[in-house]
């Protein structure tokens, strides 16, 4: 089996551990990357031993089959139709796109040429995430009623190199972590109908304290404190909460509650454990062993599985549809917030199945 060419375009922060990821999988290959600092995409280069190229280059190059786009969440929406326009099949770093407009458009953009939308995360497709899913899905905790959700921290100034971009649009607690969460949440519960919310500027500058801009200061343009109220179409109802206002928190990361127990989830920007049960007919908590599958850092699986649907003619599970979903509800909790009133959800998706086999990859 030839493995499928990836090309990535961004070599920021994030890209090292996608390559080194990427390179485990013997589906995939990366075969170049590229970013507008070439001094950047070089370096990334001679470490992996793949090839520096312009992005115009890299998209044009016939061995690149998926473009994995790196790029910041306001340069998603662009470089994903360049790469559509080119051929390219591509999967996007969260959030699929800032605008709504933007997102459908690349859906549409790629059924229109035959080629496959993949978005971030694909932290749900591990063995943390996955085990939930089975519990669920056997029933172990009943008739999902609800679920709790909590991302609470202080945000990145103070170890990001280049933060500014999470305080303006398109950034904010919301649109850079929900999309963990909502993901999650949409795999175990499937999909939103409608959601309210409320949200607000908590602090209205932030002072870098990471190097190199140490003392640069950010004037924040998006909230930093959003609270949703999630109704899923299947009857469950969940509480969602991201902070970059918040020193310390116990808050778990997720819980589902169900007719006859609770789910304790484990934290979905990670792909292991621990995963918690607690059953009517057992009146104690107890800690349920993980499904096979990856436990370590494995940002990248989720471009691996979708090289292995595009070869095995079925489709893939960390897809645009969930991720345009995800983007519309974090788009209609803002509105909400803003209008006071529920917004009800235009978009849908399919419940992603389980990942039970990891052998094509």
């Amino acid at each position: 089996m030839k493995p499928t060419g990836i090309g990535v375009v961004g070599c920021g922060n994030i890209s090292g551990t996608y390559m080194e990821v990427l390179g485990q999988f013997r589906g995939v290959r990366v075969v170049a990357c590229a970013d507008i600092d070439m001094a950047r995409a070089e370096a990334q280069a001679r470490k992996f031993g793949v090839r520096a190229l312009t992005v115009d280059a890299l998209l044009a190059d016939p061995a690149v089959e998926i473009v994995l786009n790196l790029t910041v969440p306001s340069a998603h929406a662009e470089v994903a139709r360049a790469a559509l326009l080119a051929g390219k099949s591509v999967y996007n770093e969260k959030p699929l796109a800032i605008e709504r407009a933007d997102g459908a458009a690349l859906l549409a953009l790629a059924a229109e040429r035959g080629l496959r939308v993949g978005a971030a995360p694909d932290t749900f497709l591990g063995a943390g995430l996955q085990t939930c899913r089975q519990l669920l899905d056997d029933g172990a905790i009943g008739q999902p009623v609800g679920a709790t959700a909590f991302m609470m921290g202080h945000g990145p100034e103070g170890w990001h190199p280049d933060p500014e971009f999470f305080y303006q649009h398109g950034g904010g607690p919301l649109f850079d972590m929900a999309p963990y969460y909502l993901t999650a949440l949409i795999h175990l519960l499937g999909p939103i109908r409608r959601v309210a919310g409320a949200a607000r500027i908590s602090f209205p500058e932030r002072v870098i304290g990471s190097q190199p801009k140490r003392g640069q200061r950010i004037v924040v343009q998006t909230p930093t404190h959003v609270a949703g109220l999630l109704e899923f179409a299947a009857g469950p109802i969940a509480t969602l909460i991201t902070s970059f206002d918040v020193w310390a928190s116990t808050l778990p990361r997720i819980e589902v509650y169900g007719s006859e127990g609770t789910l304790l989830c484990p934290d979905p920007n990670f792909f292991d454990g621990p995963v918690q049960l607690w059953r009517t007919s057992t009146q104690a908590w107890e800690e349920a062993p993980l499904v096979a599958g990856r436990r370590d850092q494995s940002r990248g699986i989720g471009v691996a599985e979708m090289a292995a649907a595009i070869r095995g003619g079925r489709p893939h599970r960390a897809n645009g549809q969930m991720a345009y979903h995800v983007l519309d509800a974090m788009h209609a909790i803002l509105e909400s917030a803003r209008c006071g009133q529920h917004v009800v959800l235009g978009s849908t998706c399919d419940r992603p199945p389980r990942l039970d086999d990891l052998s094509d990859l």
